[in-house]
């Protein structure tokens, strides 16, 4: 850390405690060429997760948009609202975990449908009606196919 008084590069750390209820730390600093003392703090540096839209256009990632979306298909189904948050939770901490700044949708939604299969099939299904957007019965009767062999 730069010393404010001399621009020296190099300090000690003489004190440290938490602040703002533990999203920030204080640092006292002390110059180790001119014996300056100075506080710094130290604080999580959030980069927003962005979602690459089919039409190219960008939004940050929206966990409710999600959650929403798989209530939806889910409706009429006995499966507990603590599980699809736990579901979202485990995406979003899975993109955050891979560093990567920019997700395509389809990348989501694949998650999205991976988590459900093993959680209920009809929400499986629906989910994957409107997410992979079917024009024909033919592609989702292939889908119910693939669906059955696994």
């Amino acid at each position: 850390m730069k010393c404010p008084f001399c621009n020296y590069v190099d300090s000690k750390v003489i004190d440290s405690r938490s602040a703002d209820d533990g999203s920030r730390i204080r640092r006292r600093r002390e110059c180790l060429q001119c014996g300056g003392r100075f506080t710094t703090y130290e604080v999580v540096e959030n980069l927003p997760l962005l979602v690459i839209k089919k039409d190219k256009s960008r939004q940050p990632f929206d966990k409710e948009k999600l959650l929403n979306r798989l209530l939806l298909a889910c409706k009429k189904r006995p499966i507990p609202v603590e599980t699809l948050e736990r579901v979202v939770s485990e995406i979003e901490m899975t993109l955050l975990n891979s560093f990567v700044r920019e997700v395509e949708s389809t990348q989501i939604g694949e998650m999205a449908l991976d988590k459900l299969r093993d959680i209920d099939v009809i929400a499986y299904v629906r989910f994957a009606s409107v997410y992979r957007d079917f024009s024909t019965v033919d592609e989702f009767m292939n889908e119910l196919k693939n669906l059955k062999k696994s």
